[in-house]
């Protein structure tokens, strides 16, 4: 590690903390995990696109990205390294995973001094983070000539990270740095050289303790070494990853490893080759299910000092993640409380937004608002589009699957003759012993429908379908998803007329009958449209050039750019959308509200239109297919314009994004013969 880094080190040791280097072959490398093997299938890529020549480590996750250390070229400069100071960037991701073309991270955190590694909560309103002792602003050194390391907490504000203050564990005596927080909150493990240790610098954590944090505990000589224990990460699998020099290695600082989530931590493992290297590795990171993660390492073939790396591994790289509980799902009738046994059963993971992981889970609907324009959203699946459960309950209604303490778990439970059981739940010790899934009997007759072209082997979405009772002339009203299907339950013994319609063709009609059905029958139909007299051009266009989709519900970071993680389902959506229409070209607008002046607002709608479409890009969506244009506050569509009062709703109402299809000119082929809903002829 070069000596300008070890800035974020200790400032008074700088130039020969890490002079001592190992460089002996770990021995335990080729060990195992107390929770399963380390994998070997790993491949490793540099981040180039937020890589310099100079030095970008210690990245954490934020948001859709990471944040991380580095220093900009016409920065503050350190008069003691002659060199500019430290700083924290952040970078959003491609859809390759890796991180591209940093900015600042925010003005209130970066200061005159060295800012280093943070960690963030789970909600991404607090940050903990390192810098040099800081007093009135002006870096404070001790009696030793000395400027230390603090670790500082901050909170999410309204237009920038505030309240800024030193934890009550620092001192201006000794360093306290590289700070990471536990999943829950209530710990947070650091790095000091204070007195009592093993060695140079030691891991240590402390507790929340109501508003303060206990005094520090040292990890002891499981973890310590009479070297440095430095850039400490804890996984939600209870593992916790640091540097050390201290113990045999590939070199210079080495990753370690060792499950501590238990009353008996397991065995220390270096992480071996790919990951270390014969010169410093530092500051790693893992995403939640193991199987990918960052890290810096100034090896060679890099772009000068530290360079940040991604690694994929086929599997987790842990092969177990989370104290295992087993659980009962049992299946019961609402109304009678009687076990249903043989019921289907999907036991599905979700992420912090609350989404079942995978975007085949969805699909897509647009529907119209008041102002012409059509409102986006994603809507699971029906259970019979999502394949057969891997679970069926028992003759007692019940089965036993292992879950992850603390993970997220969506169980759907179906069975004919019943409505779908869902519950949502986090995985909580003894409270997730046993689920109970309450169901209720079908009254009505599920209808699977599908609205197609005539004569051409293509889908129409957004169709609007009239389902007539005749007996009765009651109509209901329900659209084509973007795949051309719809779903409604008719009621028993019943004749009904159903009737499908879009601009630019005859309308369709069909009949179905839900009388003198055996068992739990369920109904298809095929609406099949026809384009009207020279019309034909309209299949090629599914949704109408000219359409604009309101986009209403992205929420970006304070008064910035930055898209929130799990902020971006109808991000989301809109990309399921253009791979289902790859012809399909939009201008992404986006407006602000009237706070603010208006070339501020004007300049923040542009930075946050290119942002989208760096999300999409992130998605698979080809930017040549996507413009990004800014409005700021010149289209408001309410009275809150300039000097008026208005609520946070008001304002809101103004705050959107809007899709506009500039083009879509699908390629569609001729079909023989007439499809159903579930495919075939």
């Amino acid at each position: 590690m070069k000596n300008s880094i070890l800035i974020l080190l200790a400032l008074s040791t700088a130039c020969s903390l890490f002079a001592q280097q190992q460089s002996s072959k770990s021995k335990s490398s080729d060990k195992l995990y107390e929770k399963g093997e380390v994998v070997r299938n790993i491949e490793i890529q540099n981040a180039q696109g937020v890589n310099t020549d100079s030095y970008e480590y210690s990245p954490s996750f934020y948001q859709n990205g990471i944040v991380y250390v580095t220093f900009h070229k016409n920065g503050p400069i350190d008069p003691k390294t002659g060199k500019p100071f430290f700083e924290l960037f952040y970078a959003e991701m491609d859809n390759q995973h890796l991180p591209q073309s940093g900015r600042p991270f925010s003005i209130n955190i970066n200061s005159q001094v060295h800012e280093g590694p943070v960690s963030f909560s789970r909600d991404n309103n607090l940050m903990y983070f390192t810098r040099n002792n800081l007093e009135g602003g002006i870096a404070k050194a001790n009696a030793k000539g000395q400027v230390t390391m603090k670790v500082y907490e901050a909170k999410r504000g309204q237009l920038d990270w505030e309240n800024i203050k030193a934890l009550p564990f620092n001192s201006d005596d000794y360093t306290c740095f590289h700070p990471s927080l536990s999943a829950d909150g209530n710990r947070l493990f650091f790095s000091s050289d204070m007195p009592g240790g093993y060695g140079g610098y030691d891991l240590y954590y402390v507790d929340k303790k109501a508003d303060t944090w206990s005094k520090p505990i040292n990890l002891g000589p499981d973890v310590n070494s009479t070297g440095n224990e430095v850039f400490p990460f804890l996984h939600e699998s209870g593992t916790l990853f640091f540097s050390s020099n201290g113990r045999e290695g590939q070199g210079g600082l080495d990753i370690f490893g060792i499950d501590i989530s238990g009353a008996e931590w397991g065995e220390l493992h270096n992480l071996g080759t790919p990951i270390n290297s014969a010169t410093d590795d530092l500051g790693f990171i893992l995403v939640p299910d193991a199987k990918r993660g960052y890290f810096a390492s100034d090896r060679s073939g890099g772009n000068g000092g530290d360079d940040i790396y991604m690694f994929e591994a086929d599997g987790p790289i842990l092969s177990e993640q989370g104290t295992p509980i087993s659980t009962a799902i049992i299946a019961y009738d609402a109304a009678t409380n009687e076990r249903i046994p043989d019921a289907g059963v999907r036991l599905l993971q979700q992420s912090e937004d609350g989404f079942i992981e995978g975007s085949d889970l969805y699909d897509v609907e647009l529907l119209p608002s008041e102002n012409g324009e059509l409102r986006m959203k994603l809507v699971r699946k029906d259970a019979s589009d999502l394949g057969k459960p891997s679970l069926y309950t028992d003759l007692n209604g019940t089965v036993t699957s292992t879950l992850r303490e603390g993970k997220k778990y969506f169980v759907l439970v179906t069975k004919d003759g019943y409505t779908d059981g869902e519950v949502q739940f986090v995985a909580d010790g003894a409270a997730s012993k046993s689920i109970r899934v309450p169901m209720n009997t079908l009254t009505c007759v599920p209808l699977d429908g599908l609205v197609t072209v005539q004569g051409y082997n293509t889908v129409v979405p957004n169709a609007l379908v009239r389902v007539v009772n005749q007996a009765t002339s009651e109509e209901k009203v329900v659209r084509s998803n973007a795949n051309g299907s719809f779903e409604y339950c008719l009621p028993a013994e019943g004749d009904f007329l159903l009737t499908a319609e879009k601009s630019g063709y005859n309308a369709a009609s069909s009949t179905v009958s839900t009388r003198n059905l055996k068992g739990n029958q369920d109904l298809n139909v095929n609406l099949m449209l026809q384009p009207l007299e020279g019309n034909e051009s309209v299949v090629k266009k599914p949704i109408r050039e000219g359409s604009v989709i309101l986009l209403e519900n992205i929420y970006y970071d304070f008064n910035q750019y930055i898209i929130r993680r799990g902020a971006g389902a109808e991000l989301d959506a809109l990309a399921q959308l253009m791979k289902q229409y790859p012809s399909m070209e939009v201008e992404l607008t986006a407006h602000t509200d009237s706070r603010g002046n208006d070339q501020y607002n004007l300049e923040l709608s542009l930075k946050r239109a290119e942002s989208a479409k760096r999300y999409l890009i992130q998605k698979g969506i080809k930017g040549s297919r996507i413009s990004a244009m800014g409005q700021g506050e010149t289209q408001i569509r309410n009275r809150c314009t300039d000097g008026v009062e208005c609520s946070d709703d008001e304002h809101q109402f103004n705050r959107r994004t809007e899709v506009k299809v500039v083009r879509i000119d699908e390629q569609v082929k001729v079909q023989y013969g007439e499809g159903n809903p579930k495919g075939g002829r």
